[in-house]
């Protein structure tokens, strides 16, 4: 006789990284923490912040993943989180209805969640403004879920084409969100310095009149540049 397979499957005691090393990349640019980790970790460029007033996030993930259409596992979540927890939801990217809408989201700033993102799509916009919650996704649909599906909380996820583990960090903006591994986080904060004074230096350069690509330039200089 086959047993009967659980609906959710729940992993709590994952680790968790140092508070410290999280808010050391609050506020950072996600172009500038995808450039520390070398152009990895942004998720696919159509999750986007549904909400653009409140799209600076960043948190530890926890990791949910919801058969296409449902969202069981995503109410299974608010068992799980914690303050500050950024709830990343993996749907295989399906766009036929919503994963979640302004209640369940209601219930995920109740319990201290600091965001929601989805490969999905959400619904109830009007609502979800309300709540406040700041929310990536897909888009939005009045499509609804169900609620019977199997699913996932606190294992790896696979989201906007990248690798999520829960305990990884999650860095949002108007730009998307980037996910940085928790095992990499001490050399993503020291790359992160070198990246940013670059820029300052770059940014200068061009407010001061620089007119003329440096990296073209040294093409010309170089004599690999052809004229006709």
């Amino acid at each position: 006789m086959i047993k009967e397979k659980p609906i959710v499957t729940i992993r709590r005691g994952f680790d968790r990284p140092d508070p410290a090393l999280v808010d050391a990349l609050r506020g950072a640019m996600t172009g500038h923490v995808v450039d520390s980790m070398s152009g990895r970790g942004a998720l696919d460029y159509r999750i986007k912040p549904i909400e653009v007033s409140r799209s600076a996030i960043c948190g530890t993930a926890l990791t949910v993943k919801a058969a296409p259409g449902d969202n069981m596992a995503v109410n299974a979540a608010l068992d799980v989180a914690k303050p500050g927890d950024i709830i990343v939801c993996a749907t295989d990217s399906f766009v036929e209805t919503a994963v979640v809408g302004d209640l369940l989201l209601g219930m995920m700033k109740n319990v201290g969640a600091g965001a929601f993102v989805t490969d999905g799509l959400i619904r109830d916009l009007i609502g979800v403004r309300g709540v406040g919650l700041p929310v990536f996704a897909m888009g939005v649909t009045p499509n609804s879920p169900t609620g019977g599906g199997t699913g996932t909380v606190g294992l790896p996820i696979m989201i906007g084409g990248v690798h999520v583990s829960p305990g990884d960090v999650i860095v949002g903006d108007e730009d998307g969100v980037v996910v940085v591994p928790q095992a990499e986080l001490s050399q993503v904060i020291e790359t992160l310095k070198e990246v940013r004074a670059l820029e300052a230096e770059a940014e200068a350069k061009v407010k001061a009149g620089q007119d003329r690509s440096p990296k073209f330039t040294a093409l010309q200089e170089a004599g690999k540049v052809l004229e006709i």
